[in-house]
């Protein structure tokens, strides 16, 4: 018996699919324990989607070279109503109440839905999930978190025998391009941006990118895969990485470490304290090592220790490889692939009220005195100080870094405050805050 596959939308990751499907067909075939074929693609651009892709044009809707919004529409209403099309990808994008309505309409009608789309995902899937349980139905989201790392059946099926501690990792690999040009050449943001846009590694508009938005979908996921948290993508802490300094990233390397967007969640008791932020990673954690556009994700658990993996995050036949195991999975268990969530009573807690290592960088008045004013503030706040960096005089200022050990926030900022109070005008602005994962 067949089971027949549908895509709506044929971009860059919706053609990685459909070509997965055509070219292996007989493994996937013998992987699911029945044929799966790929019935029907509707694409706005059909001619121009199969000649980029290599699909034959036979698998698109439509007769002329382009598809108007309502023909398209028209098209995916027959996709819905046709009986034997078993599971229908969703590779359109976007996360706004039409796409809502066409992944909901996909469960309503009867069919399994596979989608890489973490927005919609992140801001609705308990709406997806409870639709899926009412049609019994199977819900693929594989692709949405790192593309091609098994970081959601890990947590669902593979680590459902342990207890997750925390979980870090790099999972936008456009950020971590940008940092790791930074890095490696001394470039400052903008130069380390645009070269990323000339490489195809960032977009024309590269806001989720770099100011934490869509690591923030991924990390939305993965919390309520391993904690079993009911969060809002709202309510989780973000920063970005567009204040990054080419000075941040040199006191970095001297404090032995590098800088990264990280997602990381930590349990502490019955909370978990979670952000998405840039985060410097000393030498020896292995996500140091991880450079250009690749994603990496480290769980701790409680009895199986280290795990982690490493893959590329995004890329049409990568991403498309990822919804490919989505599908043979739902073609092979049908609506018993539904991720099994269970909810918890766990508060989530801003990263800060961990104890945890910090850099601060400080600009300052450049006079006699000020690592002295500095250092004998941050010890009224009983933190113990690790390393102070070489000062760097530039004119009438100078920029020098303390590394704490472990302290909160809370008492980085009240040392701060003290320095203000006490010497007003010795700080020229904010001291740069960034927490040190080791």
């Amino acid at each position: 018996m067949q089971f027949r596959v549908a895509i709506l939308g044929c971009g860059t990751v919706g053609g990685g699919v459909a070509r997965i499907l055509l070219e292996q067909r007989e493994a996937l075939g013998e992987r699911a324990g029945r044929e799966v074929v790929l019935a029907r693609i509707v694409d706005l651009m059909p001619d121009a989607s199969a000649k980029r892709h290599s699909i034959p044009r036979k698998f698109y809707a439509g007769d002329g070279a382009e598809l108007t919004p309502a023909q398209a529409d028209a098209e995916i209403k027959k996709v819905l109503q046709d009986p034997n099309i078993d599971l229908v990808v969703e590779t359109i994008g976007g996360s706004g109440p039409e796409i809502l309505a066409v992944a909901r309409g996909v469960l309503e009608a009867g069919k399994h839905l596979v989608t890489a789309n973490k927005a919609l995902l992140a801001k609705h899937s308990a709406d997806l999930l409870t639709a899926a349980r009412k049609n019994g139905k199977g819900v693929g989201f594989e692709a949405a978190v790192s593309a091609a790392i098994p970081i959601i059946k890990g947590l669902n099926e593979c680590l459902t025998g342990d207890e997750i501690q925390s979980i870090s990792g790099i999972m936008n690999g456009t950020s971590n391009y940008i940092l790791s040009k930074m890095t490696a050449e001394g470039e400052g943001f903008a130069d380390a941006l645009r070269d990323a846009q000339a490489k195809g590694y960032a977009e024309a508009d590269p806001t989720l990118d770099i100011n934490g938005g869509d690591a923030g979908h991924k990390l939305t996921l993965v919390l309520r895969l391993a904690f079993g948290l009911e969060l809002a993508f709202e309510d989780l802490p973000r920063q970005g990485i567009d204040t990054v300094t080419a000075g941040d990233v040199a006191f970095a390397h001297e404090m032995q470490g590098v800088i990264k967007l990280i997602c990381h969640a930590q349990r502490v008791g019955d909370a978990v304290h979670a952000a998405v932020c840039p985060m410097i990673v000393k030498h020896t954690n292995l996500l140091s090592k991880i450079d250009g556009a690749t994603n990496a994700i480290r769980v701790m658990g409680r009895y199986a220790g280290e795990i982690v993996l490493i893959g590329q995050g995004a890329g049409s036949l990568e991403t498309g490889s990822a919804i490919v195991s989505d599908i043979v999975f739902l073609a092979r268990h049908g609506e018993h692939a539904l991720p099994k969530v269970a909810t918890t009573d766990f508060d989530l807690r801003p990263l800060g009220e961990l104890e945890l290592p910090y850099n601060i960088v400080f600009e300052t008045a450049d006079m006699p005195g000020m690592t002295g004013i500095v250092t004998t503030a941050i010890g009224r706040q009983r933190i113990n100080i690790d390393t102070v960096s070489h000062n760097r005089h530039q004119v009438d200022h100078a920029e020098f870094a303390i590394a704490t050990m472990s302290c909160t926030r809370a008492q980085v900022e009240w040392a701060v405050r003290d320095i203000q109070a006490n010497h007003p005008g010795a700080l020229l602005g904010e001291p740069r805050i960034l927490p040190i994962l080791v």
